[in-house]
């Protein structure tokens, strides 16, 4: 795969207030209401709680003694080789922190305004790396796939466009793409918070983020990156959302507390820069069409809309993969129209026989189960002609555990016969017929 290093699109890092990009009352306020939620007193505290450097928390902190919201404490901890100067809130600095809390209760990290990030999702694009062959192999090297699924796949990655796999159920739709998520492999920056309009939307998640800021693989040259860019940003792995019938419609929009008065950012927004996997596609309460329209511009134009309490709608980047899996036809759920805006349709079959034995046997190393010649046998004449011959990649991994669990039932050793494949087959179907009340 070739990417950009991190330390080539990290964003420049802050020499003043100014570079902030945020209006005066904004840095002052967030300043006065961190300082009176947290207690901080120091500016090494407050550099790190603010995201910003030494220099710019003192500065900041200067302005807000010029306009008297904060005093000086004199030196803490005299004597001590880290003295430093305290400060806290004055009277008039406490009553003004109150009065930003009852408009926001958003505190820390300074946010980053819409425009500046923008520009960094631009050089940390996913559309700018390039997948190799054997990249998406590595990634999914524990998968036995058809011979001709990753020349589809692999351009489709490569371009960062849309992709919707389709296909009977069970035949690993979802391993693979969670397949396309481990090979993307690179880092990009998160955005601990954006600004728009005077409104903080909060985006770095750590259940959707990882980050790499801790990881000692390469310590040093990560701590001399740590001073160079932007702390108002976290070095994560590319983002994965993944979603399946839980999904409706609304959680593609900003989320807003109307007690904290602070907005979170959608899934989508989430996402920026990495993988949005819409799992069980046909499965959620909104119609497949419904969710496919809600994405016609993002897909199109690279641009999502959001709209705040006030009703007003503005511009975020759209840079995510968005890739769409489902076991319905796509024809049966979307109009053409909707079919023409996602890039590549790739279908997902059942495997061939020789491909499905591959798959058995993989499984029953795993799982200790010895395999028996009979047994398959058996299982091929007399079991999958009874469903013409249709196999899954689901269906080993069920029988096997299935044997698996009526052995520890039985108090016998692992062992594959023609009469425990005939028990295990008896669980993975359900017959056909009228249920009398």
């Amino acid at each position: 795969m070739n990417v950009q290093p991190s330390d080539m699109i990290a964003p420049q890092g802050l020499k003043t207030a100014s570079d902030l990009g945020l209006t005066t009352v904004m840095m002052r306020d967030i300043l006065l209401k961190t300082m009176f939620r947290t207690n901080l007193e120091r500016i090494t505290d407050l550099e790190r709680v603010l995201c910003v450097p030494a220099r710019v928390a003192q500065e900041l902190v200067d302005m807000c003694r010029d306009l008297s919201l904060i005093e000086a404490m004199g030196t803490l901890h005299a004597g001590a080789q880290s003295s430093e100067m305290g400060y806290r809130l004055s009277d008039t600095g406490k009553a003004r922190a109150l009065d930003a809390l009852s408009q926001s209760e958003y505190f820390g990290a300074m946010p980053i305004p819409m425009d500046i990030y923008a520009k960094q999702v631009k050089r940390q694009s996913i559309r700018n790396i390039t997948m190799t062959r054997d990249q998406l192999t590595g990634a999914m090297g524990h998968l036995i796939l058809p011979p001709n699924l990753l020349d589809q796949l692999g351009p489709a990655v490569g371009s960062g466009r849309s992709i919707l796999m389709y296909g009977p159920p069970g035949n690993g739709k979802s391993s693979i793409s969670n397949g396309i998520r481990d090979a993307l492999g690179d880092k990009i920056y998160v955005p601990r918070a954006i600004e728009y309009s005077g409104q903080i939307i909060t985006v770095y998640d750590p259940i959707v983020h990882t980050s790499a800021e801790n990881n000692d693989e390469d310590g040093n040259s990560l701590r001399r990156a740590t001073k160079k860019y932007d702390r108002r940003y976290v070095l994560c792995d590319r983002p994965t959302v993944i979603t399946g019938g839980e999904l409706t419609l609304d959680m593609l929009d900003l989320v807003y507390n109307p007690t904290a008065r602070t907005y979170t950012a959608s899934l989508q927004l989430k996402s920026t820069g990495g993988v949005f996997i819409v799992d069980d596609l046909g499965r959620q309460a909104d119609p497949p069409q419904a969710l496919i329209n809600r994405w016609i511009v993002p897909l199109e134009e690279s641009k999502d809309i959001l709209a705040l309490q006030s009703g007003e709608k503005f511009e975020v980047p759209f840079d995510t993969l968005v890739i769409f899996s489902t076991n319905f036809h796509p024809n049966k759920i979307f109009d053409k129209a909707a079919l023409r805006r996602i890039f590549y349709k790739i279908k997902i079959d059942g495997p061939e026989q020789e491909d499905y034995l591959k798959i058995f046997a993989m499984v029953a190393k795993k799982r200790k189960m010895p395999l028996s010649q009979d047994a398959l046998v058996h299982l091929l004449k007399n079991k999958y002609p009874t469903i013409d011959n249709i196999y899954a990649n689901y269906q080993p991994i069920f029988l096997i555990d299935q044997m698996i669990s009526i052995c520890e039932f039985e108090g016998i050793p692992y062992q594959m016969t023609p009469d425990l494949i005939d028990r295990a087959w008896e669980n993975m179907f359900v017959k056909e017929e009228e249920i009398v009340h």
